[in-house]
């Protein structure tokens, strides 16, 4: 059965690509906080351990809502790390890091999802495709209070 939506294949195509960036992008930038989260260290260790913990979980759930985004344009959700890092912006740290690095790094992925959240309001607004770009703005929202709270937190 085919779609009946008012957007047209290579409209939902363009989206969905779009979105299945940010949605890698999402998902490695939950790893890394969730990562932060287990292995900071320092003075600060308490306030950033919450922070830590409650952005990656409210990221659990926008990860989900993104994949069904996907899912409800007609397309295959490529679920695995493998394809993910094929297309994500966000660099893994495989380093032992001091926490005000881990916060800074935090910092500027959020600011690149941010970036990225933008061109796909852009291209969602385009292809007029309201129900993306409504979820492109929720998501604007919690990135950039997130970069907020690290920024006010960062030396």
């Amino acid at each position: 059965m085919g779609f009946q939506t008012g957007m047209n294949e290579e409209q939902r195509a363009s989206v969905s690509g779009a979105l299945s960036k940010i949605l890698a992008d999402t998902y490695l930038l939950y790893l890394k906080t969730q990562n932060f989260h287990w292995n900071y260290t320092g003075v600060e260790f308490y306030p950033f351990h919450l922070l830590f913990e409650k952005q990656y979980e409210e990221m659990a759930e926008a990860i989900d809502e993104m994949a069904e985004r996907i899912r409800a344009l007609g397309f295959f959700v490529e679920g695995t790390t493998d394809s993910f890092k094929k297309i994500t912006s966000i660099k893994e740290e495989h380093r032992v890091i001091p926490g005000h690095e881990m916060v800074l790094q935090l910092l500027q992925d959020h600011e690149t999802v941010i970036r990225e959240l933008r061109n796909l309001s852009l291209l969602a607004e385009k292809q007029h495709d309201a129900a993306t770009v409504d979820l492109v703005g929720r998501r604007l929202v919690i990135h950039e209070k997130f970069a907020w709270m690290l920024r006010s937190g960062a030396r």
